[in-house]
Order: C-alpha cells, then structure tokens, then sequence
C-alpha cells in the first residue's frame, strides 16, 4: 500500500521512503511499512508476555501497580501525541514504542542486572539490544524467515534506544553482528520517531513510577510539596480542592506535569528541528534534536532524583529486587549444571551459539510468574 503524507515535516520518516526489511516483501494492500509491523509486534507472543513483567514493584500482592505492559502502552500513547504535534510519523512512533521494551527479562532491572552480570565474558545482556534480537532473531512465526521482519527503520529505534536507564552502546553488547552494523552506520542518532518514544519513555516511567509509589506509600503529601514540576502542575490545577486527599487529586495534576513537559519539549526542540530538512540530517546530528528546556529539564531531574532516592532505593523495592537477582542468577546456573531441562528447541542452539546465550534467551523471555516456577522446579529441591 503506498501513501501519501504531505503532512509531514521535512525531518519526518515517511513510510514510503523506509530502507526496507532484511527479507525483501511486496507491499501490503491494506497496511503502509510501519502498520505492516505494528501487527506483528502486537500479534507475536513475546509482547503478550510482557503483560506479565515488572515495571518496578512487583504486582503479585497488588493488581494496580504498573507492569512492563501497561508502561509500553502508556509510552506508545504520549508518543503519538508528540508524533502528530511535531508533524513525524505517528505511526512508525507508535510501532517502535510498542516493541522497545520486548527485550526486558523477568523482575524489571533487577533481572537485567542480574543477566547482565551471567554473561558478562560471555558477549553481554543489555535489554534494548535483546529487543532487536527477539524481532530479529527469536520470534519466529513465518516459515519463510526467522524474526519478525521489520522495517529498517523499527528496528534503528530498538537500537538506539536512549534515556537515563537505556545505554545500549555503552554495555559492549550493542555491536554484535552485521546487523547491528548496518543499523549503526546510518548515524549516531535514530530518526525523530525513535527519539519522541525516547522522551516518551521518560515522562512515562518518571510519571507513572511517582504514582505508583504514592499508593505504595512511599511518596507521601508532604514530601511532593517540595518537588517543584509537582508544586507547579498543582499551582496550575486551582479548581481542585485544597481538602482533597492526595489520592483524589493525583490523576488530575499528574495529567497536568504531562502536559507541561510535552509542551515545553515541543517548543524546546523546535528551533533544532527548523534547521533540519531531512530525514538523514537527523540521523547525522552530533546531540538528539529533541529537548527540554534547561527549566523544564531540571524539574524532571529532580523528580528522578526523588525517585531514586526515596522509591527505586527504598528497602521495600531493594529487598524484593535482590530475590529477583537471586533467582535469575540461580535458575540461570542450574541450567548450566542441567542443559537438558532447557526445552528442546532450545537445547538444538547450544552447540552453535553455545549455553550462555542460549540459557539468557530463555530465561530473558520468561515473564516473573513463569520464572518463578521453573526456579521453583529446578533449584529449590537441589539448593542450588
């Protein structure tokens, strides 16, 4: 299906210019490129499990916390508000918020940490680059190839997946093969798409963690009047009643600190953006070209310094993330000691890829509950 998207800024990605897919396709009659895989991130099992991931406290004692699912669906939606009012590709936007966080193992960081560590020698586990090679490689439900066949472009934004915790070309991990390569050498920046779910991804871990630690108990009244991208969004929101509880107001203001950041991010970027007029301009720039001013940027620091501090640092969360760590690090060595409990169409890998990588994609796959069952199967009877 071609399309038209006179639309679109000059600096936009249009579907009708995409590099194409490693495995070449006729076009699709009813879907653009990036349609094309949004169904197929949407249809394939690994984004079903993540349904059932840690976001950052683990759901199992309480069904409102966020899980790694709800988040990418929030991510997706804050960058398609960004998408149409800069003038990108929403869709392709979309897509690759959709698809960036399928890389993450069980237990939120706490399993990456602990896989990371298990394979560090052994060519290393970051979860942006995992997510590339679960479209690439791991998922595989179409005879003809494995991998999902994504567009070039989708499959850029996994890569190059930037914030304050995704570092992928900084683990050692990033450049693995030719198609790290290829998707490397279009330039030290993605295109603007892959940078909007970037800063989506922020102000949706930052916002959502907040609240979520506000109904754990962590973040409290008292404590948010003296977070200043809070006080101001409040200052904003007069019609809400000063008698109000916190959690009777919290959606309203936290919808406002949202807004406030997506605007000044907007009008932040727009002077970098005016002076780009195309596509691999962007890609070539030394810095993103999305930005926050240097006011609206300090807010959000402070918020994630609050985080850090006082929720993500807590003994709560600490404690429950060191089990996670165990349990990984101790699944993942019994089936070093055990090969031959891995299933067998896993097992058929070793030989060529050799048991790390293979027992990592595996276990790197597993959502809590199921990794918790195989611990369970595996470990506790032997005091691994």
């Amino acid at each position: 299906m071609s399309e038209a998207q006179p639309h679109l800024a000059p600096y936009a990605m249009p579907s009708s210019a995409s590099r194409g897919r490693v495995h070449p396709e006729p076009p699709d009659p009813l879907r653009t490129a990036f349609e094309v895989d949004r169904h197929r991130i949407l249809s394939c099992t690994a984004f079903r499990r993540v349904r059932s991931k840690t976001q950052v406290f683990g759901g199992a004692g309480h069904d409102h916390y966020r899980t790694r699912l709800t988040h990418t669906l929030e991510v997706a939606e804050i960058a398609r508000l960004i998408a149409k009012s800069l003038r990108a590709d929403e869709t392709l936007a979309h897509t690759i918020a959709l698809a960036h966080d399928l890389g993450h193992p069980p237990f939120g960081h706490a399993g990456e940490t602990a896989l990371a560590e298990l394979m560090r020698g052994h060519g290393g586990f970051e979860h942006n680059v995992h997510s590339l090679r679960v479209v690439d490689y791991l998922e595989h439900p179409y005879p003809a190839y494995r991998g999902l066949n994504l567009s070039y472009e989708v499959r850029e934004g996994l890569l190059k997946h930037v914030t304050r915790y995704d570092r992928p070309h900084e683990t050692g991990a990033a450049v693995a093969d030719d198609a790290h390569v290829d998707l490397l050498s279009s330039g030290p920046q993605p295109t603007v798409e892959a940078q909007i779910v970037a800063s989506a991804d922020r102000l949706a871990y930052d916002l959502h963690d907040l609240e979520d630690a506000m109904g754990a108990g962590l973040v409290d009244a008292a404590r948010l009047a003296r977070v200043g991208w809070w006080t101001r969004a409040r200052a904003d929101r007069a019609d809400l009643p000063d008698e109000a509880g916190l959690h009777a107001i919290r959606r309203p203001v936290l919808d406002r600190m949202l807004d406030m950041a997506v605007a000044d991010l907007i009008e932040a970027s727009a002077p970098a953006l005016s002076r780009l007029s195309s596509v691999d301009e962007v890609r070539r720039a030394a810095a993103p070209c999305l930005v926050f001013s240097a006011g609206v940027g300090a807010l959000i620091d402070e918020l994630e310094g609050l985080l850090f501090r006082e929720v993500y640092r807590t003994e709560q969360v600490r404690r429950t993330d060191d089990e996670a760590r165990r349990i990984v690090a101790q699944l993942f060595r019994a089936f070093l000691q055990r090969p031959e409990a891995l299933p067998a169409r896993f097992r058929s890998r070793i030989e060529e890829q050799g048991p790390y990588r293979v027992i990592c994609d595996y276990i790197a796959g597993m959502t809590d509950r199921f990794c918790e069952a195989e611990w369970a199967r595996l470990c506790t009877c032997s005091g691994s």
